[in-house]
């Protein structure tokens, strides 16, 4: 799209943080041997507690979290399912590859009549937010006709234990996904859980079958997820460095309407501004549906952030051509 854009290129299209959780020592058996049992139950011990799960009985752990997005459909069919939208795409896809009639849906009232229900707590992109209490009242009237609400709680890390339902585990029509990579920083690890009553879990750890996590992720996985020093001094860096984001989108018109402290939402002169962004080879979000819309991420080094002022700073930017392959 931008061929003669500066590089290394700025990828501000995701929502993981740009400063990773710093690996611990690795011992290289951990990548010889398959990883034992009672490290995969460590590591989903390590889970309940960090996500507030009443016991590691209730975790199922997997590599990544979009497996168990793939999964869930084929575990649970159903024929209606309604998602809570505008929201991440690739869960009403997974129901719908498996045959089901996912429909989006923009008022909460509306995930009633569904046979499973599905909600991301915060979501994505915009960081709405519902309350757990709303969200316990809706699985409560999913399992009184055998349905079930996924909630996706995978920007919940840095909202403290205000936002998540884990604690309303075990219920018999809940599940909740919690991903790892996004707010540590290593989505290459490949780790992700699910949290569901007992027999639910087991069911899905079933289907992962043995060793779905590999040893350096287990190892990595149970470090970070017990560090909780290291996870209140991130959630303040990115207040911060959000705050920052927030006023350097204003310098270029763009007004923040949402978003967590993984990512922001922005509306304005959007084509403008990513066309603008490409050329200084940064790229971000778009929406073809919404086309005033524009997600970014947060910069990692000073570098970043100076190549993103400089380039939201520079109008004279948008008389130049638009992105090859652009409208």
């Amino acid at each position: 799209m931008f061929p003669g854009a500066p590089e290394p290129l700025i990828d501000l299209s995701t929502g993981i943080n740009p400063v990773p959780y710093p690996l611990p020592p690795l011992d290289p058996a951990g990548f010889t041997r398959l990883p034992e049992p009672d490290a995969e139950a460590a590591l989903r011990a390590a889970a309940a507690r960090a996500y507030g799960a009443a016991d590691p009985a209730l975790v199922a752990a997997a590599p990544g979290t979009q497996i168990l997005i793939d999964l869930l459909p084929l575990l649970f069919p159903a024929r209606r399912v309604a998602v809570f939208g505008p929201t991440y795409a690739e869960h009403a896809h997974a129901w719908r590859k498996r045959g089901a009639e996912a429909a989006t849906v923009t008022d909460v009232t509306a995930l009633d009549g569904a046979d499973v229900a599905v909600v991301c707590n915060p979501n994505n992109p915009d960081g709405r937010r519902l309350p757990p209490d709303l969200l316990v009242g809706l699985a409560d009237r999913m399992a009184a006709r055998g349905g079930l609400l996924l909630v996706d709680e995978a920007f919940a890390d840095l909202e403290g234990e205000k936002i998540s339902v884990a604690g309303a585990l075990p219920h018999p029509a809940l599940i909740v996904l919690r991903s790892f990579g996004k707010t540590y920083g290593l989505a290459g690890l490949r780790l992700g859980f699910a949290l569901a009553a007992p027999e639910r879990a087991a069911l899905i750890r079933g289907a992962l079958g043995p060793w779905a996590v590999s040893g350096p992720a287990i190892v990595i996985g149970r470090q970070a997820l017990a560090d909780r020093e290291w996870l209140a001094a991130t959630a303040a860096r990115l207040r911060r460095e959000t705050r920052d984001l927030d006023a350097c989108l204003a310098t270029a018109g763009l007004r923040v309407i949402g978003g967590t402290l993984l990512f922001r939402l922005a509306e304005g002169p959007a084509q403008a501004a990513f066309s603008r962004l490409g050329r200084a080879g940064i790229f971000v979000r778009r929406f073809p549906e919404h086309p005033h819309w524009l997600r970014f991420g947060v910069p990692g080094a000073p570098d970043a952030w100076d190549r993103l002022r400089c380039a939201l700073a520079d109008p004279a930017a948008d008389a130049l051509p638009s992105p090859v392959g652009a409208p």
